[in-house]
């Protein structure tokens, strides 16, 4: 777990956060008690969270290597959390040293311990910002120097929008994004739903989360899809993410799709 001692000084540790949470989950250790508390408030409520965490970093992980198959070299990460194992940058510089890679994140933690890793990567940064802000993001110095916005990319938000309750918010971000890169960049997203939990289990995960700093919200398979608009959808569309190019028969969650409040997909701009 964190040390208090050795986390910024802005840090508010009275309310549970997103992204400690999800650390939580992921069996990492950079999360405080007000964060394992509601963490396990949630798996309570729904102890499949914890393997939801799993299968969609292992959806990010798929993705990031289908990309590099498709010649994708620049990735921007939205929402990039707290460090674990199989980072994008680590996945994608063992295929393709040269390869650039921009995090952005708004969470004290996060952002220092990615700083420390990424500190002898010349190819990886990460900026301190708000995905809501996507202007700022793409035009901030760091992004212009470690991108070309000339060249395809990918732009990654994963677990990311089911924090950002207003719809046409989320529709600016996909929009400015959409404008930003050229034909042939790609867009991921992976979005909680309760299309596969109980109402009541939706309601007290609402609750829990509420009481956070990122309140989670829930969205069908055809609100997600709309998120789309402007890229074409990679197959097998919007599925389970054990469902998006499976490594194999035994790919972590593949029997147990029923389980999993999760979709995930890739569009490929037109």
């Amino acid at each position: 777990m964190t040390d208090p001692n050795d986390t910024p000084n802005n840090l508010s540790m009275d309310r549970p956060n997103a992204a400690r949470m999800y650390d939580y989950f992921l069996g990492g250790s950079h999360n405080f008690i007000v964060d394992r508390k509601a963490a396990d408030q949630v798996l309570n409520i729904y102890p499949d969270t914890a393997l939801i965490a799993r299968v969609n970093r292992a959806f990010l992980q798929r993705t990031i290597r289908y990309l590099l198959q498709q010649g994708i070299d620049q990735f921007l990460d939205i929402g990039s959390g707290i460090p674990t194992a199989g980072n994008v940058h680590e996945i994608v510089h063992a295929t393709k040293p040269e390869a650039h890679v921009v995090y952005i994140d708004n969470d004290p933690i996060a952002i220092a311990q990615s700083k420390q890793i990424l500190a002898n990567t010349p190819h990886a940064d990460i900026i301190a910002a708000d995905a809501r802000q996507p202007e700022a993001i793409l035009a901030h110095s760091t992004t212009t120097k470690l991108l070309d916005f000339q060249q395809p990319m990918a732009v990654l938000l994963v677990s990311l929008l089911h924090f950002i309750a207003d719809d046409t918010e989320i529709r600016k971000i996909v929009s400015a994004i959409r404008n930003a890169v050229v034909s042939g960049s790609y867009l991921v997203i992976s979005h909680i739903t309760k299309e596969n939990i109980s109402e009541e289990v939706a309601k007290q995960g609402e609750q829990i989360y509420k009481n956070s700093s990122t309140p989670i919200i829930y969205r069908t398979h055809a609100e997600i899809k709309a998120f789309f608009d402007g890229f074409e959808l990679i197959e097998p569309g919007i599925v389970v993410p054990p469902q998006w190019h499976p490594s194999g028969p035994d790919e972590l969650g593949l029997d147990k799709l029923d389980r999993i409040a999760l979709y995930g997909g890739v569009g490929r701009k037109r």
